[in-house]
C-alpha cells in the first residue's frame, strides 16, 4: 500500500474517533457544569479547552467562558480546526481520497455524517445533548460498517491502528484533567474499600465513567460505590474495558505485526513494534498502587509522552515519503 493511502486511512479513523471523543468530553463537561454541587462551572467548562489546547484560541474570539459559547466553539465552529464538525469534515475528506480502499457502506456513513453536520452548522439550532448523541451514533455507524464490511487487509489494519492510538490519547488526557479537578486528590493511596468521597467527587467520577462508557463496567467489576482508586485502575489497567489504556495498547500491539513497513523502513518498523510492545507490557504488569505512588498526573504525563513518540514512530515507519 502506498504511504499516502495508508496515512489517509489512518487519519480518517483518527478524526472520526476524535469527533466521538470530543462529544463525550463536552457531554460530561456540560453535565457537571449544571450540577449544584459543581466546584465551579468555569473550571469545568475550561477542561475541554485545556485538553485540546484551544484555550488561547477561544479567548481570542470570546470575552468570557460560557456553556453556550463553548458548545458552539468546540462543537459547531468550522473555523476551529479542533471542533467536532471540523473533525468530521477531515474524516470525510480523507475518506474521499481513498474511496477505492473502503466499502460503499463506510463511505456513505462518513459522507452522510458530513452532509448532516454541515446542515447543522448552517441552521445553528441544535440542543447539545441531542447533538452529542447524534455524533456518537454516526461514529458507531461508521465503526460498525468498517467491522462488518471491510476486508481484513492493510486498509483495515491502518483504520484500527488510528482508532486505538486516538482513543488511548483521549482516555489519558480526559482522566488526567478530570482527576485534577476532583478533591481529595486521587494521588493518595486510599484503601480499596474506602467509602465514596464527597457528593461533588461522586458526581465527577460518575460523569467521567459515563463519558468513557465505563459506568456499567465499573459496577460489574467492583460492585460497590465509586472510589477514585478503582476508577483509576479500571480506566488504565483493565484489559476488558474497551476505552481503557490497557485495552487500547493491547489492540495496537496486536495490529502492528500485521502491517509491513514501507520499503527502506524496516528498522523503523521494528522500532515501532518494540515501542508498542513495551507500552503494552508496562500496562499488563502495572499495578494501581505503583501508579498512585508515583502520582497519577506524573504517570499520565509520562504515558502521553510515550504515546506521542509511538505516533511519530508509526509515521516514520509507514507514512513518510522515501
Amino acid at each position: 500500500m502506498l504511504s499516502r493511502t495508508a496515512a489517509q486511512l489512518y487519519w480518517m479513523s483518527r478524526y472520526m474517533e476524535r469527533a466521538e471523543n470530543l462529544v463525550r468530553m463536552l457531554d460530561v463537561t456540560h453535565s457537571l457544569s449544571l450540577l449544584p454541587q459543581s466546584r465551579g462551572a468555569a473550571t469545568e467548562l475550561a477542561a475541554p479547552l485545556a485538553i485540546t489546547g484551544t484555550l488561547e484560541a477561544y479567548q481570542a474570539r470570546h470575552p468570557r467562558l460560557s456553556a453556550e459559547q463553548l458548545f458552539r466553539f468546540m462543537g459547531m465552529d468550522l473555523e476551529n480546526p479542533a471542533s467536532v464538525l471540523s473533525c468530521i469534515r477531515q474524516a470525510r475528506e480523507n475518506a474521499h481520497a481513498v474511496r477505492g480502499q473502503i466499502t460503499a457502506e463506510m463511505w456513505e456513513a462518513l459522507n452522510t455524517s458530513w452532509l448532516e453536520a454541515r446542515e447543522l452548522a448552517r441552521t445553528g439550532v441544535v440542543e447539545p445533548s441531542s447533538f452529542f448523541d447524534w455524533v456518537k451514533e454516526r461514529s458507531h455507524l461508521f465503526r460498525g460498517a468498517t467491522y462488518g464490511t471491510l476486508q481484513r487487509n492493510d486498509a483495515y489494519c491502518f483504520i484500527r491502528l488510528g482508532t486505538f492510538v486516538e482513543r488511548a490519547d483521549n482516555t489519558a488526557r480526559l482522566l488526567d484533567v478530570k482527576s485534577q479537578l476532583i478533591a481529595p486528590a486521587v494521588d493518595s493511596l486510599a484503601p480499596v474499600d474506602a467509602p465514596s468521597e464527597s457528593a461533588p467527587d461522586f458526581y465527577a467520577w460518575n460523569a467521567l465513567l459515563r463519558s468513557l462508557s465505563a459506568f456499567e463496567a465499573y459496577h460489574a467489576a467492583y460492585r460497590d460505590s465509586l472510589n477514585g482508586r478503582r476508577v483509576t485502575e479500571l480506566l488504565i489497567l483493565r484489559p476488558d474495558v474497551p476505552r481503557s489504556l490497557r485495552a487500547c495498547c493491547d489492540e495496537i500491539r496486536a495490529v502492528l505485526p500485521q502491517i509491513e513497513s514501507r520499503e527502506g523502513a524496516q528498522d523503523a518498523g521494528r522500532k515501532v513494534k518494540q515501542s508498542a510492545g513495551r507500552l503494552a507490557l508496562r500496562l499488563e504488569y502495572g499495578a494501581v498502587d505503583e501508579i498512585l505512588e508515583q502520582g497519577l498526573h506524573t504517570w499520565l504525563t509520562g504515558f502521553l509522552e510515550d504515546s506521542a513518540r509511538l505516533s511519530l514512530d508509526i509515521q516514520q515507519a509507514y507514512f513518510e515519503a522515501q
